[in-house]
């Protein structure tokens, strides 16, 4: 049975305060949680899931700590609206400072939780192993952030530029992504190089754009003002990356 203590630390898990000073974070579901266990089985501190879960999970990694709760338990613990059958307590992953030898991508101020998920997916997608981030940029391990990162939070390293002093000590071209620059597809292929997407909806600071060296446009046929950050960042990425 659950302790009110237990059930009261995870729930505080959906504040970044506590997040930060237990080093601990959730991730929900079947999906999520079985691709974790398979990337990072030493880092999942404890797994609560109803029985059918458990049951169909047999082979669990000897590290997994599992306790059997049922739907109640579960919907006490939970972050979602619907929670799905099983909750893992996690230890955050190390976060460490890239130097750019490869394509890198620069989140300004990136403060929707779905939109930085969504990044992170698709630089997973992409291959692109490194995100750095302005310290506006919403937290990676906020609940709804680790959802819709869909297990990629543990393939690419997230690291926070709390001084906002890694970009201007690059030497590799900065490409910044604004509705006045050069048309992207006249845009070349990159294997190296740093792409800027701002907030959703300022866009890239003159602080930051500042080290750019080169502004690049998705064209438009239509009237839509701008694009999700998100979906910007997919199509640019596939053009330059493929």
């Amino acid at each position: 049975m659950l302790s009110k203590k237990e059930i009261k630390d995870i729930q505080s898990l959906s504040h970044k305060k506590f997040r930060d000073e237990l080093k601990l974070f959730i991730a929900e579901g079947p999906k999520i949680v079985g691709e974790l266990l398979e990337l990072i089985p030493q880092k999942i501190e404890r797994i609560y899931a109803l029985k059918e879960w458990i049951e169909s999970n047999s082979s669990l990694p000897e590290v997994a700590n599992v306790v059997e709760v049922d739907s109640i338990g579960l919907r006490r613990l939970s972050q979602l609206q619907t929670p799905n059958q099983v909750i893992a307590v996690i230890k955050k992953l190390p976060s460490k400072k890239p130097d750019a030898s490869s394509f890198t991508l620069y989140l300004d101020t990136i403060q929707d939780p779905g939109n930085f998920g969504t990044i992170v997916r698709t630089a997973d997608w992409f291959g692109i192993k490194n995100i750095v981030c302005t310290p506006g940029c919403a937290d990676v391990y906020s609940p709804k952030v680790v959802q819709s990162t869909m297990a990629s939070i543990a393939r690419v390293n997230v690291y926070y530029d709390e001084n906002e002093e890694w970009l201007k000590e690059q030497t590799v071209p900065v490409l910044a992504a604004t509705l006045h620059g050069r048309p992207l597809h006249d845009r070349s292929k990159m294997k190296e190089g740093i792409l800027i997407i701002g907030n959703e909806s300022k866009g890239v600071r003159k602080e930051i754009l500042q080290y750019a060296t080169e502004q690049i446009t998705i064209p438009k046929r239509g009237e839509a003002e701008s694009l999700n950050a998100a979906v910007a960042a997919g199509i640019i990425l596939s053009h330059l990356m493929m």
